[in-house]
C-alpha cells in the first residue's frame, strides 16, 4: 500500500514538474511573442513616423520658400532652359538672372570633362533654388554625354535590344548604370524611359527608343530601367504620355494624331502609364500629339486639360510633376503662339514647361495671361509647390568619379545584353 502512495506521489509529483515547466516555456514563447511583435511595430512605426516628419518639414520650408518669391519668380521655376553652347556668354547670364526652374543639357554642352564641369557648376551657382539639372540620356539614338571629346562615357543600346532580353533584372543594372555616370556631373533627372509601345513599324520618330511591341514587356522594362535610375540617386521621367508608338507623323516637325478610341488605349499605349503610376512615377512627360476620341478635336496633349488634368492626373490617378515635351518643336509652333503655348499648357496642367524660346518673354506672357485671365495662379502655386517639394526632397550634391565613366564593370553590364 505504502509503495502504491509513493508511487502515486511520484507520479503527481513528476506532472506537476513537467507541467510547470511546459507552462514556464508557453509563458516564455509567448513573452517571445510578445516581444517580437512590439519590435515590429516599432521597426515599421518609427520610419514612418520620421517620414512624416520629413513631409512635414519639407512642407513648412515650401511655404516659407513661397513667401519669399515673386510671381515672376514662381513662374520662372516652371520653365527647364536649353543653351547649345559650352560656354557661359552674356546671352546664357542674361536668360540665367530669371532664375528658371532648370536646365536641360544638350551634346553641344559636353566638350572636355574638366570644361562640362566647370559649365553645370557655372549654371548652379547662379540659382538660389537649386536647379534641376536634367538630360534625355536614354540609350541607343539619344546619348548626350557620347560628345565627351576626352573621356568615353559607357556606349547605352537601343532600348529594343535591351527589351528583346525580357531580364528585368538585366534592365534594372542597365538604369543603375545610366544613373552613376550621369551623377559624375550632377545630373539630377534623366528624360527616360520610353514607354511608347511601338506598334507602326513605319514610326522612326520612336523606333528603336521603344522596349518593343508588347505592353507588358514595356511596362516591366520600363519601369525596372526607372527603379535602377531612382534608386541611384536620379530621377526617371516617363514618356511620353498619352503615347507616340502607333503614330507616323514626327512631332518634331508636326502634330501626330492618334486616332484610337478611349477603349483601345485603355487596353494598349496607356496600360504602362498607368503601372508606373501605381509604381510612385514623379516625372511624367507628355508629348504633343492629339486624341480627338477624347478631346473632339486636334488640340495636342500638352495643351488639352482634359488630358493632363481630367484623364492623367485624376482618372489615373497620377500625383507627381508632370512635364511638357519640348515647346519649341512643330507639334505645337506650326499651330500656336509662343503666348497661346504656355497658358494653355499651365491651364492643362503642366508643372514643368520645357524649353522656352526665351524665357524672359516667357514669363512675360504668362503674367500677361494672368492679367486677361487666361491662366490661373492657383494653378501657378500648385504647381510651384509640387517643384519645390520634390526639387527639396530630391536634389543633392552627390557626385560619382570620372573613373566611373565607361568602366569596365558598366561595360560587363552592356555585354549581357548581347550574349
Amino acid at each position: 500500500m505504502n509503495k502504491k502512495v509513493d508511487f502515486m506521489k511520484d507520479w503527481t509529483y513528476l506532472w506537476y514538474t513537467i507541467n510547470r515547466k511546459v507552462e514556464s516555456n508557453m509563458k516564455k514563447m509567448v513573452i517571445m511573442d510578445i516581444i517580437v511583435s512590439l519590435c515590429i511595430g516599432i521597426l515599421n512605426f518609427f520610419p514612418q513616423k520620421i517620414m512624416d516628419l520629413q513631409t512635414r518639414k519639407n512642407k513648412e520650408l515650401v511655404e516659407q520658400q513661397m513667401d519669399q518669391m515673386s510671381l515672376e519668380e514662381k513662374i520662372a521655376q516652371m520653365f527647364l532652359i536649353s543653351y547649345r553652347s559650352d560656354e557661359m556668354d552674356s546671352n546664357l547670364q542674361r536668360q540665367l538672372q530669371y532664375k528658371p526652374g532648370g536646365f536641360i543639357l544638350f551634346q553641344e554642352n559636353f566638350t572636355s570633362y574638366s570644361k562640362t564641369i566647370q559649365f553645370i557648376e557655372e549654371i548652379e551657382k547662379t540659382a538660389e533654388i537649386p536647379m534641376w539639372i536634367a538630360i534625355d540620356q536614354e540609350g541607343g539614338r539619344v546619348q548626350r554625354i557620347k560628345a565627351l571629346e576626352d573621356v568615353h562615357a559607357t556606349e547605352i543600346p537601343p532600348m529594343m535590344d535591351l527589351g528583346k532580353t525580357n531580364q528585368s533584372e538585366l534592365a534594372y543594372e542597365v538604369g543603375k548604370v545610366l544613373a552613376k555616370e550621369l551623377q559624375v556631373f550632377g545630373i539630377h533627372m534623366n528624360f527616360a524611359p520610353v514607354l511608347d509601345v511601338v506598334e507602326n513599324e513605319q514610326n522612326k520618330v520612336i523606333g528603336n527608343r521603344s522596349f518593343g511591341a508588347d505592353v507588358k514587356l514595356v511596362s516591366k522594362m520600363g519601369i525596372a530601367v526607372a527603379r535602377g535610375l531612382e534608386e541611384n540617386g536620379v530621377i526617371p521621367v516617363y514618356k511620353h504620355f498619352p503615347g507616340h508608338g502607333s503614330t507616323i507623323t514626327d512631332s518634331h516637325s508636326d502634330l501626330p494624331v492618334l486616332t484610337k478610341s478611349k477603349e483601345e488605349l485603355l487596353a494598349s499605349d496607356w496600360i504602362p502609364f498607368q503601372n508606373a503610376i501605381e509604381n510612385n512615377a514623379e516625372v511624367i512627360m507628355v508629348g504633343h500629339l492629339a486624341i480627338p476620341s477624347i478631346t473632339g478635336d486636334a488640340t495636342p496633349a500638352t495643351l488639352s486639360k482634359a488630358i493632363v488634368t481630367d484623364l492623367l492626373k485624376q482618372e489615373m490617378g497620377f500625383q507627381g510633376l508632370v512635364v511638357s515635351d519640348a515647346l519649341n518643336m512643330g507639334a505645337l509652333v506650326n499651330h500656336y503662339s509662343e503666348k497661346e503655348i504656355y497658358c494653355l499648357a499651365i491651364q492643362a496642367g503642366v508643372d514643368l514647361l520645357l524649353m522656352p524660346n526665351d524665357l524672359e518673354r516667357a514669363i512675360f506672357y504668362v503674367k500677361e495671361g494672368i492679367q486677361e485671365g487666361r491662366v490661373s495662379l492657383e494653378q501657378i502655386n500648385t504647381s510651384v509647390r509640387k517643384i519645390l517639394m520634390l526639387k527639396n526632397k530630391k536634389i543633392n550634391k552627390k557626385r560619382q568619379p570620372k573613373e566611373i565613366l565607361g568602366s569596365i564593370a558598366h561595360r560587363q553590364i552592356i555585354q549581357k545584353i548581347y550574349p
